[in-house]
């Protein structure tokens, strides 16, 4: 995917989305991976981490949105990730098969070293 196609996906979403844009527009690297995955594992998996972020205290942005969106989505989601300039950053995101756009995006700060 071009890095212009994925900003046009990021436009006009939620914070977290808006959050990955402005790296993406900093300069962060990107992959979207081929392929497509079930919602619902996804949904389970995210689900777990959300928990641990909120034990551990890490910040996040749209975790529980993507959670939900996620476990109330019927198919198959196309994956990718954004790291930000410097790492402190990674967003996860959640792109529908069929029309190809945005389902959810969340973002988690790093622990640096």
């Amino acid at each position: 995917m071009e890095r212009a196609e994925l900003e046009r996906l990021l436009t006009k979403a939620d914070d977290a989305a808006e959050a990955a844009l402005s790296a993406l527009r900093a300069g962060a690297s990107y992959v979207i991976w081929e392929g497509t995955t079930p919602a619902q594992p996804l949904a389970r998996t995210y689900a777990r981490r959300l928990r641990l972020t909120h034990r551990r205290g890490t910040e996040t942005f749209g975790l529980e949105r993507a959670v939900r969106l996620l476990t109330g989505h019927g198919g198959p989601v196309r994956l990718g990730r954004i790291d930000s300039v410097g790492g402190a950053w990674i967003y996860m995101l959640f792109i529908t098969e069929v029309d190809k756009e945005l389902l959810a995006c969340t973002g988690v700060r790093r622990k640096q070293p």
